[in-house]
């Protein structure tokens, strides 16, 4: 869950005798500086791999100009730098960066195993979503490689690199179980698997069943393993992940699923999104790109004989699959299309390479005034996007909330516990180091259930019983706002009375505690509410009651 809806730059000031230091020294000014300079890194890797599909310098400037002019649509960096997609998408792209050197230079040792790990770990630790993007990667050179576009070497090497950077993250988040049942640890061995049967199968010389044969080999080792991990240890961490996918196609939800998928970020990708990309030309680009390497691959591909020799541009068509497979993520969650934009600005990319288009046919010089045409274009569509982007000033202020953190402070002791919203309870823990109950850490289990019983506050349950659950949770102070009890006449199922509802369908008759909490605040009357306490109410925006 985003843990940055509200963002804190605080102001610190460190005292040593008579000197001050201001700054980086700061955890919040930390870890935005750090941000952003790893966030600066992604178009150096966007520029390098629109050289490498080209095999042309303009091949990476039109790269980088795509991301440039599609900013807003590829990143959320600008609006909330504290996301862990934030740290780790820049070290996602790089390593993508120097796989496609490995498949293109077929390349294979420890020198290259030692440079992918050293992106794919820091990706792993960042964000816990890493792995499934890795395992989209996974599904990718497993396509290239049936099609033998990946050497055997060159293959080894990089599911070698996969098997140390999973089991070295595995370690470095002490164990975290979900990474063993996510379906990223199983295609690695499944990969494995398929790399190291497939001098055994060189026999089968009819390519389509070469293929089949080792899909059967990689889907019945991914998902026996998926299923038997997950079943045999008892791990459900990543069931929300499939739960969610499965409420976009069918009737199901829950208040897990209705957390998500109410909001825009976890929505289909919207057409708004589209046309704006098309706007730019992106995606007609791009298109155009895809098509092109498409009639290539085809005319100089058998696509039902195997010969002994690896084919050509398998840098290229790994990139187009690993595209296919990031805007497929993109349209059934929309925070996902950060995979899909800059890997549609690679695409681009293509239009540079003249084996695609003709390089025997047309000159250079032609060539190359067709390259200018179109970034003079890219440049009309997409300086409008730089202006706006530009034009964008803000600061942000909440002081109601400064007010709050500055009560905390003052009020309670600093083993005190809070509870409340996601969001509200990051800011609460971050400013004033106080315990806290529950966090945005939703691939935990452990913290969903939690995160349920806390949010019984906004139940229709008898007050009574909410009171004995925080309670029986350690919590001492709940931090709550008044407009989380809002309603929505046009989306009733996704604010919080309603997700209770639908959780809780045999108290949903009952005089739903928002009302309750709503009418204490407003009459100053905490009896109302009874074991509950009103101990802070200076506005209309928080409360805090004491349990």
């Amino acid at each position: 869950m985003d843990s940055a809806k509200e963002i804190l730059f605080a102001h610190t000031v460190y005292t040593n005798s008579s000197l001050y230091c201001e700054g980086i020294g700061n955890p919040h000014y930390f870890y935005i500086t750090g941000v952003f300079v790893v966030a600066g890194t992604v178009a150096t890797s966007l520029f390098y791999l629109g050289v490498l599909v080209s095999d042309s310098i303009l091949g990476g400037v039109l790269s980088v100009l795509c991301f440039a002019f599609n900013h807003s649509e590829a990143t959320r960096v600008q609006w909330t730098p504290p996301l862990r997609e934030s740290f780790a998408f820049p070290f996602i792209i790089a390593h993508i960066a120097v796989l496609t050197f490995t498949i293109r230079y077929k390349k294979s040792g420890a020198s290259i195993i030692l440079l992918l790990i050293s992106f794919a770990i820091p990706s792993l630790l960042f964000w816990q979503f890493t792995q499934f993007a890795f395992f989209t990667q996974i599904c990718s050179i497993f396509v290239a490689f049936s099609l033998d576009l990946i050497p055997i070497s060159t293959a080894k090497t990089i599911i070698h690199s996969h098997i140390i950077s999973f089991f070295a993250s595995f370690v470095l988040l002490f164990g975290n179980e979900m990474m063993i049942t996510a379906l990223y640890f199983p295609s690695i061995l499944a990969l494995a698997t398929v790399i190291y049967v497939s001098p055994l199968l060189s026999k089968i010389q009819f390519r389509p069943a070469y293929i089949l044969t080792l899909a059967l080999i990689f889907a019945t080792i991914t998902l026996g393993l998926k299923v038997g991990l997950s079943k045999g240890l008892g791990i459900e961490d990543d069931a929300h992940i499939f739960d969610i996918l499965r409420s976009k196609f069918t009737s199901f939800a829950n208040f897990h699923t209705r957390l998500y998928t109410c909001s825009a970020e976890f929505d289909f990708i919207q057409y708004a999104t589209v046309e704006k990309l098309c706007s730019t030309l992106l995606i007609p680009l791009a298109g155009l790109s895809i098509l092109a390497f498409g009639w290539e691959f085809l005319k100089t591909t058998n696509l039902l004989w195997r010969s002994s020799e690896i084919g050509d541009n398998g840098e290229i068509f790994y990139n187009l699959v690993q595209l296919a497979c990031s805007t497929t993520m993109a349209v059934l969650i929309m925070r996902l299309k950060l995979f899909m934009t800059p890997h549609l600005c690679i695409a681009v990319g293509l239009l540079a390479n003249s084996r695609l288009f003709n390089g025997e046919k047309i000159s250079k010089p032609i060539r190359t005034s067709i390259l200018i045409g179109i970034i003079a274009a890219l440049v009309f569509k997409g300086i409008p996007n730089i202006r706006q982007q530009l034009n964008i000033k803000g600061e942000y202020s909440n002081p109601d909330q400064e007010m709050l953190f500055d009560w905390i402070q003052s009020n309670t002791k600093q083993d005190a516990v809070f509870a409340g919203t996601m969001p509200v309870m990051a800011n609460v823990k971050l400013t004033t180091l106080r315990p806290i109950i529950n966090h945005p850490h939703y691939e935990h289990v452990g913290i969903r259930e939690r995160t349920l019983k806390v949010y019984s506050m906004f139940s229709k349950k008898p007050v009574a019983e909410v009171h004995k659950t925080m309670k029986k949770m350690g919590v001492n102070y709940f931090v709550f706002q008044l407009m989380n009890c809002s309603n929505d006449e046009r989306r009733p199922e996704c604010v919080y009375r309603g997700m209770w509802d639908e959780e809780d369908p045999k108290n949903s008759g009952r005089t739903s505690l928002c009302d309750l909490w709503i009418l204490a605040a407003n009459s100053k009357d905490s009896s109302r509410i009874a074991p509950f306490k009103i101990v802070y109410n200076p506005n209309r925006n928080y409360i805090v009651l004491k349990v």
